[in-house]
């Protein structure tokens, strides 16, 4: 049993995303983790097993990103209760579309043992589209 408390894990994971630490981002997820997202998006619904979520759904997201622009999260509120964590973060960067991605997200987590096991996304889909994937209309 971990003493860690879930809110550190959390906290910590966005931490190393921001920093670009990749091994620990991999090391705050459970091998069995699962990552949802809504709607009908690139990085949209469930990803199963902590390779899919790092490899799959994160790479997936950070390749709509132009790597070349600054890239930013911020967590601006984390709250729990035992093994359930509710975190909220502005986070913001430029599409390799060239639009300005600038979206307010929130999620809930569960940490056991000082790990991921599960994360619930949720954001404006529609922004995000517009932003990093659809054609100007």
């Amino acid at each position: 049993m971990s003493s860690v408390e879930p809110k550190d894990v959390v906290q910590r994971y966005f931490e190393a995303l921001a920093a670009g630490e990749s091994d620990v981002v991999r090391e705050s997820w459970a091998e069995d983790g699962s990552c949802w997202y809504a709607g009908d998006l690139p990085i949209s619904g469930t990803w199963q097993g902590r390779d899919q979520v790092i490899d799959g759904f994160l790479a997936t997201a950070f390749a709509h990103l132009d790597p070349e622009r600054e890239i930013g999260v911020r967590v601006t509120n984390v709250f729990g209760e035992g093994e359930q964590v509710f975190a909220e973060w502005d986070s913001w960067a430029t599409g390799k579309t060239g639009r300005a991605y600038d979206q307010k997200n929130s999620a809930v987590f569960v940490v056991r043992d000082g790990k991921i096991v599960t994360m619930r996304e949720y954001a404006d889909t529609q922004h995000w589209e517009r932003a990093l994937v659809a054609d100007p209309r």
